[in-house]
Formats: C-alpha cells, structure tokens, sequence
C-alpha cells in the first residue's frame, strides 16, 4: 500500500511516518506545501491513501483539491476545535487530532481496511469544511510543564527551558538557570507539543530551544556541535541527518 504524509510541521510528519513504521506501513514520501502538493501529483501515480494536514505552510490543503483531482483516500490530521471535525468525517475515511493517538491511529488505519474496496466511492466536498475554517484556529502550544518534588508540584514556563533531553529511559527539563526537572513524558511526544519556530529535535536524545544557542561548530561525520548558554553535561550533536533541516530551521 503507497502512503503519502501532507504535513507542514517536519517534526510532526516524522512522528507520524514512525508510527505508520511500528504498523508495518511505509510512508516514504512527505510532503509539506499546497505547492508542493500540486507539483508532486502532476507527476506521481496518487497513492492508496493520504494523511492530510488541514493548515500547510501556504494555505489550506484543500487548495489542492483545486488544482489536481486527487484519486485517494484520506485521513486527516487536524489540531482544530472539535466543532468542525463532524465535516471531517464526513468527507473522508476519518480524522486524528494532534497529538496523534497510537490508539486512534490504529483504529483509522482499521476502517480504511474495512472500506477499501468501496473507498473510491467517497466524494469529496469541502464546502462545509471550508466555511468552518474561514477563521482558522491559532494552534496551541504547551505554555508550561509540571513536575512533582518531594510533596510539591513544581511548574516551569516552557520559555525558561533551554533543552529536553532522555536519559536512562526519563526525559528531563534543562532551565536557564540550570537546574534539571524529570518530566512524565517522551520526547516523541513533545514533538506534537513543542512550538517548531522555538524548539528542535536535533537527534534521537535532544530538543533544542533557539534562544538557548551559544556557538555550532562543525563536528565530524558532517554532524554539528552546539554549546548552549548553560547546558554543559553531555556533548549536543546534531545528527547528521537533521543538519539539513537544521541550517533552515535556524533561518
């Protein structure tokens, strides 16, 4: 089965393409404009299915829809109120709201097998959607976590944070003033939850706050190495896969 991930937010389309991996689907192909988009089916066979972000980089990914007369089924992937997802139900197999759910995801993945066979059936219409999302809405972004000391609950601002980091199986909070927090999370879920323009998973151990860059240095193996304002206790590296989305992402 060919699949086709529409996502503006690379770190979000990373994290869906590895779940879609542990069901035992590829995802080779990802996509992150309306331009792209129209560019790539002009010249592609349309996959079997598609999950579509509602709000890319240049406008609602519906736009496509305007240009090439798209041949697949569609999931969606919205971060939008609950009040427009009735329309996106009833315009595609099924909806997933960020974050996306293992659970949820396996259950869309579920009745797209249940229906294929009558799939090029459906009809896309997306007037109703697209007058629900004449006001887009902003996507919201954590604000704070939380942490238990002792018999307290501590709450740091996200902004006072310089990196999240995983060690021994935890995931830790790293703030300016150089203390470290143990947080109840993973760093694949901060990737739904972290604002991109701020923060960056520069490898599998580290997300990155921009504010908090010092120096980058050329590392070996094509990798880079950042020295942050007061993180110092292990080397950050730069995979040497993400130096590419780096150097843009810093632009």
């Amino acid at each position: 089965m060919n699949i086709l991930i529409i996502e503006d937010e690379k770190p979000s389309a990373r994290r869906l393409q590895r779940m879609l991996n542990k069901h035992g689907m590829n995802a080779n192909e990802m996509l992150h404009s309306v331009t792209e988009s129209v560019e790539w089916f002009k010249n592609n066979p349309h996959p079997d299915l598609i999950f579509l972000d509602i709000q890319l980089s240049d406008g609602l990914s519906f736009e496509i829809f305007d240009e090439v007369e798209v041949r697949s089924a569609i999931i969606f992937t919205t971060a939008f109120d609950e009040y427009a997802l009735q329309a996106f139900k009833l315009n595609s197999i099924d909806y997933l709201l960020k974050p996306i759910d293992e659970e949820e995801l396996e259950r869309a993945l579920d009745k797209y097998r249940d229906l294929k066979p009558s799939v090029q059936d459906l009809k896309l219409n997306f007037d109703d959607i697209k007058k629900l999302l004449a006001n887009p809405v902003e996507r919201e972004y954590k604000k704070r976590f939380t942490t238990k000391i002792g018999q307290h609950i501590k709450m740091i601002p996200v902004d006072e944070i310089e990196c999240f980091y995983s060690e021994n199986k935890g995931t830790y909070a790293h703030t300016v003033d150089g203390r470290d927090y143990l947080l109840d999370t993973t760093l694949e879920q901060l990737e739904d939850e972290l604002q991109p323009a701020v923060f960056f998973r520069i490898s599998r151990k580290f997300f990155i706050n921009v504010n908090a860059i010092k120096d980058i240095i050329s590392y070996t193996n094509s990798r880079l190495q950042l020295k942050l304002n007061s993180y110092n206790e292990h080397e950050v590296i730069v995979a040497r896969e993400r130096v590419k989305d780096f150097k843009l992402w810093l632009e």
